[in-house]
């Protein structure tokens, strides 16, 4: 008795040599987008159960600007988003549950693209899938903390650069986007260490050349810093443009000691 349907099942295993046909590697992306969507389904199931503490969270660092803000000056008494239209509750809640579903889920989703690639790799480098996975977590987890510890800094240039003359009167649902689509740059930006690694390991890249390329890549990641981020204010720019230069120094070091 067949409990799961053939179209459903995982592809079978690769061949020894690695190779797969192209319907292997349809089989292969479908099941890993399968199980990546259910677990951020799930994740995103404990966003909902977590949203009034989380909007809390997020609001704090605007509360704290306000605070700051003679009450004469005040658009409202009580820190406060608004709502500009009937659907846009609605929109702000499915948005950011989804983005905690995907935060949530991100070591399986990690895992499944690691498990997707790795066919194609060594035995030796198939075994890296933990070690990738626990550190790409910790790296965008930390890339986050940053982002919402370098939130107020940034609100306060930005929200203060036209003098206390002009009362920020904010959208929950442009405030609420504006600081996912900071932590989610941070979050990315802090895989960058991963990125090299993995390119040292595959021998695209070598140490000498990361050595030769320092000059150019700090350039690089500063003009990266100030894209990515969605303020391009000068404390958000640091603190992303700063851990960059250490990952990237970083990186040679871990590259020396694999001899890569």
């Amino acid at each position: 008795m067949k409990l799961i349907p053939d179209r459903l099942r995982r592809r079978s295993e690769p061949n020894p040599d690695g190779t797969m046909t192209l319907v292997d590697h349809l089989s292969e992306l479908r099941h890993r987008l399968i199980v990546s969507i259910v677990a951020i389904c799930f994740g995103a199931a404990l966003g909902w159960l977590l949203f009034d503490r989380v909007i809390d969270l997020l609001t704090d660092p605007y509360c704290e600007y306000l605070a700051t803000v003679p009450r004469g000056l005040r658009a409202t008494r009580d820190c406060a988003l608004f709502a500009s239209g009937a659907l846009e509750p609605l929109v702000i809640k499915l948005k950011l549950v989804l983005f905690l579903g995907l935060f949530f889920a991100l070591p399986v989703v990690l895992y499944q693209l690691w498990a997707f690639i790795v066919p194609g790799l060594s035995k030796r480098e198939r075994r890296m899938a933990v070690p990738f996975v626990v550190s790409s977590v910790l790296l965008f987890v930390l890339g986050a903390l940053v982002a919402y510890l370098t939130l107020p800094k940034a609100l306060n240039f930005l929200l203060g650069f036209a003098g206390q003359q002009i009362a920020p009167l904010l959208t929950a649902d442009r405030f609420l986007s504006f600081v996912m689509l900071v932590a989610l740059s941070f979050g990315l930006a802090f895989e960058f260490p991963i990125v090299l690694i993995f390119l040292l390991l595959a021998g695209v890249v070598t140490t000498r050349q990361l050595r030769d390329w320092r000059r150019g890549a700090i350039l690089f990641i500063a003009v990266f810093a100030a894209i990515i981020t969605p303020s391009s204010d000068p404390y958000t720019m640091l603190a992303m443009t700063i851990p960059m230069v250490l990952f990237y120094e970083a990186a040679i070091i871990v590259g020396r000691l694999l001899k890569r």
